[in-house]
């Protein structure tokens, strides 16, 4: 099994026998003058539905992405309508990596929205691993729903692009590609299994990805699950965009059941390197949000629990709506 594990890793973190986690040499300097994150889909909801799953509205100097889709196919559709924002001018998404709690909604998003924009959801960032075939313990169905997704999408003319590297898809704002995880942050999700050649090897969602957005106050990570861990994404980030500091993490974190000496040292890490806010959403946790505030010395309007229709804007701050006051 370990040989079969390492021979996938391998072959997910390479081009032409090369690694590709040395991140770019000369990265780019550009700097968005404005950025602002909605939350479209989390269990807690000021405004609409709430679900387990996680979409959020990422807009940055007139560019907007979706990042994930959500768990069910009508929750960011809805949620979208009930706060007033029109999803069919976005034609970027962003998938962080195949769980269905993260990309349910987006063949139900792009039907809907094609209708009036045709070029609506119709390209998709990827990293490499995401429509490998999984199993589920004891199962022998396909456990991956993504891939009769992407066939799905493709059909209504949407195309994949891969990302084996960190690439700048806009003026400062960048998706890290597959993160390096030197540090044992094994936050992977249910159980589950990759099929390869000669069998099964554990499902560490290796095409776990972020997406990073450049600011004059440093970087701001989203992230939708944190599989990869918080730490090594925000590490990643600082070498990708040359040592700033991470003045944001949105998104899924994945610690809602991590110990007590890993949030410690979660937070110490995150403090270490300047997080000015955490709007933790999703696989967060609830306790951990709270833990993090205290430990990486945030309070209660640096360091919020998301809901749906909370936000991050980098020139004001998170604004919580009522429910996470």
């Amino acid at each position: 099994m370990l040989p079969a594990l390492l021979s996938l890793i391998t072959a997910l973190t390479t081009t032409a026998g090369k690694p590709e986690t040395r991140p770019p040499t000369h990265p780019s300097v550009h700097k968005v003058a404005s950025l602002k994150v909605t939350v479209l889909s989390t269990m807690l909801a000021d405004e609409g539905m709430g679900e387990w799953g996680f979409s959020v509205l990422v807009e940055a100097d007139g560019r907007r992405i979706l990042f994930d889709t959500g768990l069910h196919p009508e929750t960011v559709l809805q949620n979208a309508r009930e706060l007033g924002i029109d999803l069919s001018t976005v034609t970027d998404v962003v998938l962080s990596h195949h769980h269905g709690d993260h990309t349910g909604g987006l063949l139900a998003l792009r039907r809907e929205l094609s209708a009036k924009n045709p070029r609506a959801l119709s390209r998709i960032h990827v990293a490499p691993g995401i429509f490998l075939s999984r199993r589920h313990p004891g199962g022998k169905e396909e456990g991956n729903p993504t891939i009769a997704v992407k066939a799905a999408m493709e059909a209504t003319g949407a195309i994949f692009v891969e990302h084996r590297k960190p690439e700048e898809i806009f003026p400062g704002i960048w998706l890290t590609g597959p993160v390096p995880r030197p540090n044992p942050e094994k936050y992977w999700g249910p159980p589950a299994s990759i099929v390869t050649a000669t069998g099964l090897v554990p499902d560490s969602i290796p095409e776990d990805m972020s997406l990073l957005v450049n600011t004059d106050k440093g970087f701001v990570v989203v992230a939708g699950c944190g599989h990869a861990g918080t730490v090594n994404t925000v590490q990643y980030g600082r070498k990708i965009l040359g040592a700033e500091p991470v003045y944001a993490i949105i998104g899924g974190l994945h610690l809602f059941a991590a110990p007590d000496s890993a949030l410690a040292w979660t937070a110490a890490k995150l403090r270490s390197a300047h997080l000015s806010y955490l709007l933790g959403a999703h696989c967060t946790g609830i306790e951990a949000v709270f833990r993090i505030r205290e430990l990486a010395a945030l309070d209660r309007k640096r360091a919020v629990v998301a809901s749906v229709g909370s936000s991050f804007d980098a020139a004001k701050g998170i604004d919580p709506l009522q429910l996470a006051q």
